[in-house]
């Protein structure tokens, strides 16, 4: 529906804004926003609506407004907030809500241009402010476009649970492997910060955390079913370095690899 809308109306810039702290966010009127996360995600909500994580955008419509933005308070967050209009005015834009992107470098590079045109380039003549405003719409037509085109994509791919319950799966299979969060990301089709975001709301623990004790505890059944030495296994469940590996034994079992199966020799 909202190609339909975009392609019978006009987005007019008015601003761009970045910030890293909590606010208050009130749309007016006739404006509405564009929420751009960058680093890190902030929590929206909205009266009479639930809390929403962004990790990547959100539409903000003035009938929702105001919105509270929070960033958490342990994390840091960065984003931009695009502030536009829609010609004819009274037109029955509808655009509100999450928005998803494969496309966060493009997204980027366009958000650096909208803010060099707006902010450093400056017109000595009306032809030439008219070439800027001209400039800057086409930009946030552009972050429009990605942003409705890839959501649309997203909507149609399989949901975000069950893509971090395939996620779990693969982990849990090649545990053993070099495993990286923006792999596991790319793989899901999110993301790093989405992807963090999910994994911790479906696991209650970070990947990092997850892998990590995953690891360890296929190292201890090893130990337990077979006589292969420590680094052996050690390097079987995924740790190139062996003392890095004794290290974290030791933290999540209580005693070191040799203390374990001097142990489990005693039973």
């Amino acid at each position: 529906m909202h190609f339909q809308q975009l392609a019978a109306m006009i987005p007019v810039f008015e601003s761009v804004e970045s910030s890293t702290a909590s606010r208050l966010i009130d749309c007016g009127p006739d404006n509405h926003k564009i929420i751009i996360v960058l680093r890190g995600h902030v929590t929206l909500s909205a009266q009479g609506q639930e809390p929403v994580v962004v990790t990547q955008g959100f539409a903000c419509h003035p009938a929702h407004s105001p919105f509270d933005l929070q960033v958490p308070k342990t994390k840091e967050a960065e984003y931009f907030v695009i502030t536009y209009r829609i010609f004819p005015e009274n037109s029955a834009w509808t655009l509100h809500g999450p928005l998803r992107t494969h496309s966060e470098v493009k997204i980027k590079y366009m958000l650096d241009e909208l803010i060099r045109t707006a902010e450093e380039i400056r017109t000595d003549s009306e032809e030439e402010e008219a070439v800027q405003l001209f400039r800057k719409r086409l930009i946030l037509e552009r972050i429009l476009f990605i942003f409705l085109y890839e959501t649309h994509m997203r909507q149609e791919e399989p949901s975000s649970d069950l893509a971090i319950k395939e996620s779990l799966s693969y982990i849990n299979e090649h545990y053993m492997l070099k495993l990286t969060l923006p792999m596991l990301a790319q793989r899901a089709g999110m993301s790093d910060g989405h992807y963090t975001v999910l994994f911790k709301k479906h696991t209650g623990t970070t990947m990092t955390h997850y892998l990590r004790r995953l690891r360890i505890r296929k190292a201890q059944q090893m130990f337990l079913q077979t006589r292969l030495p420590a680094k052996e296994i050690a390097q079987r469940v995924g740790f190139a370095d062996y003392f890095h590996f004794s290290r974290i034994f030791k933290q999540e079992v209580g005693c070191s690899p040799t203390a374990f199966q001097r142990n489990r020799s005693e039973i």
